[in-house]
């Protein structure tokens, strides 16, 4: 195939995982292991995490709502402690990866993000905040759920970055720690990379792209 851009996932991709921060959350309160990928997964498109990621509810609003979901579960769980989580480490590597394609590719960005925090990688610090700004100035485009008023993995979203980049799909590789996200992305005719770990998701678009990244 031939590659003019490659779209990154933020959470999970250029940072650590969320769900790292959740399993180990869980295991210090004694919480079933994956309780808060339960509760994400059940009902997506109208749960507390989509409505959130939308903008159609604010933290007050997630608070409640998150909590009345997991207790659902018989695990009661206020959303306030849950977007304590949400902060991940960036990882040197991709960067180096987002830099090196940069140089040849265009580059974007589609963040599936709520407006709390500070900015696309919802970084609990001022001093991550201005680590994970200074990544985000290397896209030439970045789609947030919570502006765009869309979430992955409706495909409308792809479609947008598409017209930004002013790319077709098939013209693109895609990056997520979702499956689910990676589908649609994949239906569309990008070639979609599903990240398990750094050096899998390097191996990965080193293959593809023919760069030597890693």
């Amino acid at each position: 195939m031939t590659i003019k851009a490659v779209i990154w996932d933020f959470g999970g991709v250029i940072t650590s995982s969320p769900f790292e921060a959740f399993n180990r959350y869980e295991a210090q309160k004694g919480l079933p292991h994956n309780l808060f990928r339960t509760v994400n997964s059940t009902n997506p498109d109208d749960n507390a995490w989509a409505l959130f990621e939308r903008n159609e509810i604010d933290a007050p609003g997630f608070d409640e709502m998150f909590h009345r979901e997991s207790t659902a579960f018989g695990h009661p769980v206020r959303g306030a402690e849950v977007l304590g989580l949400l902060s991940g480490d960036v990882r040197p590597g991709m960067v180096a990866a987002l830099k090196a394609c940069k140089a040849v590719f265009k580059v974007g960005c589609i963040t599936n993000n709520v407006q709390t925090g500070h900015g696309a990688g919802m970084a609990g610090t001022s001093d991550k905040a201005a680590q994970v700004a200074g990544v985000m100035e290397l896209f030439d485009a970045v789609i947030e759920s919570s502006k765009a008023g869309v979430r992955k993995p409706d495909p409308r979203i792809y479609q947008m970055m598409c017209e930004l980049l002013v790319v077709e799909p098939s013209d693109c590789v895609y990056l997520d720690d979702l499956g689910i996200n990676c589908k649609p992305a994949a239906a569309l005719g990008m070639k979609a990379i599903k990240v398990s770990s750094e050096a899998q998701a390097l191996a990965e678009l080193s293959a593809v792209t023919g760069l030597e990244l890693g």
